[in-house]
């Protein structure tokens, strides 16, 4: 009997962050939008960069292209919430919306963190805290654990300004609005030399993205 691929079966939603037009479409992006419990936030940032200039939305569009091309190998469907790098938003209410609106499993953000003090490093996840829904308490921290883990076994290293790499944020529409499993990855630390320095090399990037591969078959192997 043929053994399955480790993610058939699994639909990923995957959310580059921010967008490589953002810049130039400041109206656009200063539109309030639902953010959920209550409250609005522009549409969407233009994202942070490394002191070379290498944006946080290149870095963040290469990284979702090569984990859904490595995905899409271990057999599971993924959808983007954005088509390219030089476009606009789409605004974080929509991409907090998307896998529930595709009907997916789960949702994974995409960025690298942009801390002015360049002696901070470290990878971290970001989940919905209080959780507005069921999918955004246990199963979401469960997600989170397994891509931190396998960032970890990757060789990256965590975060040490927060505990266990896990930050709990009650303001961000892309995890407040998802009715799945929802976590943002901030990958790296843009403004670390020597984070930018992996970030903005191809075999940097590609080790980023066979880390979250990796996490979501640990995610999905713990599911069965």
């Amino acid at each position: 009997m043929t053994e399955q691929p480790a993610l058939a079966g699994l639909h990923i939603v995957l959310d580059p962050g921010h967008n490589g037009g953002n810049a130039a479409a400041a109206a656009e992006m200063a539109q309030q939008v639902d953010a959920g419990r209550g409250s609005r936030k522009p549409c969407n940032t233009v994202g942070t960069s490394t002191a070379g200039g290498y944006p946080e939305h290149a870095f963040a569009w290469d990284v979702a292209q090569r984990a859904r091309g490595l995905l899409e190998a271990a057999g599971a469907a993924v959808t983007l919430t954005r088509d390219d790098d030089a476009g606009i938003g789409p605004c974080v209410d929509v991409r907090g919306r998307s896998a529930q609106e595709h009907d997916a499993d789960l949702l994974v953000s995409l960025h690298a963190d942009g801390s002015e003090n360049p002696d901070v490093a470290g990878y971290f996840a970001i989940v919905s805290d209080p959780p507005l829904n069921h999918t955004q308490g246990v199963p979401s921290r469960q997600l989170a654990t397994a891509l931190l883990d396998a960032l970890g076994r990757a060789g990256f290293r965590p975060s040490s300004s927060y505990p266990e790499a896990l930050s709990e944020r009650a303001d961000l529409a892309t995890l407040n609005l998802a009715e799945r499993p929802a976590v943002m990855l901030e990958l790296a630390e843009m403004r670390n030399p020597a984070e930018a320095a992996v970030a903005e090399s191809s075999d940097g990037r590609q080790r980023y993205a066979e880390a979250v591969v990796a996490g979501l078959e640990q995610w999905a192997a713990e599911r069965r």
